[in-house]
């Protein structure tokens, strides 16, 4: 027999919606990328490198993960330019529910 502890939430959770957990072209990796991402405070500035620090995973792994975000719809990417029109930030859009 299996059995779930659970806790009861006061302060610091997240809700978010299952529907990326239920999404099976998604793998195990992404998922868990993205219900971090979810985590983060709506201010945050996403990066690679940045969600590379904040997990066991290298930024080879994060950057494979966000690609497939990207590719399944839940994760949009733009860049920026400069004035010089070099490249600046980038600025990401995450979806709970994928486009």
């Amino acid at each position: 027999m299996s059995e779930v502890i659970r806790e009861e939430h006061k302060e610091n959770f997240t809700v978010m919606s299952n529907y990326h957990f239920k999404d099976n072209i998604l793998s195990l990796k992404a998922m868990g990328l993205l219900s971090l991402m979810l985590s983060l405070p709506p201010t945050w500035k996403y990066s690679v490198r940045g969600m590379a620090k904040l997990c066991k995973d290298g930024i080879d792994s994060v950057r494979s993960a966000m690609l497939e975000l990207k590719e399944a719809g839940y994760l949009d990417r733009k860049r920026t330019r400069q004035s010089d029109g070099r490249f600046s930030e980038n600025d990401y859009v995450i979806r709970e529910i994928p486009k």
